[in-house]
């Protein structure tokens, strides 16, 4: 598995178009990781092997972060420019993930067509709107702005999307950011930064 996870790896890095993966190539890479984590458990943790699994694990995370990352942007590129879902290149879980992306890019590509050509028509919506009447005005009522908390990151990693949509980093150990709270959570919860706190 190792194997295979480093060649997919290598082609979504080296290739600017999404290359494909066997269908049940993340719950296979899962399975792979826990027996990794089970024999690592079983061993003297002062054993040579340990070290090894120790170093493989760290390898195939770190692998699967970067490749998780190229796949993701690139399916965002693909499924905006496209509207069609590549699911030949896709597993399992990404094909189930992407067709809720498709129907609101498509719906939300109807709507700006529409919108700039003048044929809008205001519709009782789930989301809050305010409609001022003569001439007509939609104006959209905006969620509250994310609470922003600062971080040190403790490890390198690659830009990504915060909970307000918007890209932050990439960022280097000792790096200090301010982001979003729901981000800087699970970057605490993964080991990747830790909290600052204000004096």
């Amino acid at each position: 598995m190792y194997n295979e996870l480093y060649a997919a790896w290598r082609r979504e890095i080296e290739e600017s178009s999404l290359a494909g993966l066997p269908p049940d190539f993340y719950s296979r890479l899962a399975d792979y990781l826990s027996h990794i984590g089970e024999e690592n458990r079983t061993l003297d943790k002062k054993s040579v092997k340990v070290n090894l699994l120790d170093r493989e694990a760290r390898n195939v995370k770190r692998m699967l972060e970067e490749l998780l990352w190229a796949r993701y942007k690139k399916l965002l590129k693909t499924i905006t420019q496209s509207q069609k879902l590549p699911s030949e290149l896709l597993t399992i879980e990404e094909v189930k993930m992407c067709e809720n992306f498709i129907a609101f890019t498509g719906a939300y590509q109807k709507f700006s067509k529409e919108l700039v050509e003048g044929h809008f028509q205001v519709q009782v919506l789930a989301t809050p709107l305010q409609v001022q009447a003569a001439p007509l005005i939609v104006k959209l009522v905006t969620e509250p702005s994310h609470k922003r908390v600062p971080v040190r990151f403790i490890k390198n990693i690659p830009g990504i999307i915060g909970a307000d949509m918007k890209t932050y980093g990439p960022f280097k150990v000792e790096d200090v950011a301010s982001l979003p709270a729901d981000n800087a959570k699970i970057l605490v919860k993964q080991g990747l930064a830790v909290l600052v706190e204000a004096s």
